[in-house]
Formats: C-alpha cells, structure tokens, sequence
C-alpha cells in the first residue's frame, strides 16, 4: 500500500515539476488575477452608473478585492443582488417616457362640464351645450374664454369701444357749442327783442290782439 502511494505521489511531484505545466499554471494565475481586478473595475464603473453616490463605487470595487482571486466570483454575485436595479441613464429614459405620455394625454383636451374629449376647432360641446370658446370680433378667430385679449390681433376684450355714432356727433357738439358761445355775445338789445309769431301760426279763428288801450278819465269839475 505504501508503495502504490508512493508510486502516486511520485507521479503527481513529476507532473507539477514538469516546465509546461509550471508554465500553465503561472499563466491561470495571472489569469485570475486579471479576472479579479477586472471584476473590482467593473462593479467600480457599474455602481457610477447606477447611483449618485461618489463613495458607493469605491465601496463595490472594495468588496470584491477584500473576497481574494479565489472568491471574488461569489462577491460579483454578491454585488449583482445588492446594487441599484436600473442605471441613471434608465431612470431618465423612463421619467422623459413618462412625461411624454402625460403631455399627449393633457394635449387631449376635454370638456369641463361632461369631461368628454373634444376638438380644438368646437366653440360649444355638443354632449352638455358648454360654451367652450368665443369668436374675436376683430379677427374672427377662435380664443378661449378667459383670455383677457385676443392673442391673435391684441383685441382687448376688457375695454369699452365707443360706437362709431358717437365719435361722429362729436363734431356736431363741438358746432353746436361754439354756435350757442355765438349767439350768447350778441347785443343785449337783439337778444330781448320781442319775437313776432308768422301768419302762418297764428290761429285762424281768432283775431289777433293789438295793443290795449289805455283807460279814459272822466274829467272832475274842479272846486
């Protein structure tokens, strides 16, 4: 039995003595230690990826250097269940994704009164009758009912227009005005003047009054 244990280890000395495979063997160390630093390098870059955190790369890429060349395959498996589940990169994507969803969800516009969808070109909601845009009066384009002026023309819908009736007849006041100032600086003596009325108004029927006589006095005899 010594023998045959002998005869083995003979052979097993023999083949690890034997150049080529010293010479392999140094080469799968090398190896693996190669492995091992690439493996602490890439959960280093991994974790920059994933987190915002400046220390959290350091860590990882510690972890894996503390488990040795012959464990840091089981502190990479490690690595992969503890780490962050999406990349920054991820999250972005997924956030504009979202974004993008709600905003042609809100493009989508709806009544406020039955909250059914409705077109952009519908001045009234056909389901409930809700009066949902006005007509500019300056330009004929459509706005929205709480807009202050129209966007399309500057047509402020706050301010009071005057009717064109009236700038017009503000001439004629101003005539009228200075015509009455006019007649006011006339002498005194034709402005009291006694007016006489034309035939034509006065009354058919009736005589027209002349001047009353003044009363005679019976002459008293004198005593």
């Amino acid at each position: 039995m010594d023998q045959i244990l002998s005869g083995v280890g003979d052979a097993i000395a023999g083949f690890f003595g034997n150049p080529v495979v010293q010479l392999a063997l140094q080469a799968i160390a090398v190896y693996l230690v190669v492995l091992w630093l690439a493996g602490a390098y890439w959960a280093f870059r991994d974790m920059q990826q994933r987190s915002d955190n400046v220390i959290l790369p350091y860590v990882a890429a510690a972890g894996i250097i503390l488990f040795t060349p012959l464990f840091f395959v089981l502190a990479i498996w490690i690595y992969k269940i503890v780490r962050p589940h999406e990349k920054i990169g991820e999250v972005w994507e997924r956030n504009l994704a979202e974004e993008a969803l709600l905003a042609e969800v809100e493009a989508i516009h709806h009544c406020p009164g039955c909250e059914r969808r409705i077109d952009d070109e519908w001045i009234i909601c056909p389901s409930c009758r809700t009066r949902l845009k006005r007509v500019c009066p300056n330009c004929s384009r459509l706005v929205g009912m709480d807009w202050s002026l129209c966007a399309w023309c500057g047509k402020d819908f706050e301010r009071r227009e005057i009717p064109a009736a009236a700038i017009e007849a503000l001439p004629r006041s101003r005539e009228n005005a200075a015509r009455l100032a006019a007649t006011g600086t006339e002498s005194p003596t034709t402005a009291t003047a006694p007016a006489t009325l034309p035939s034509s108004v006065r009354s058919p029927g009736r005589p027209v009054a002349g001047p009353i006589p003044a009363p005679t006095q019976d002459p008293l005899p004198e005593r």
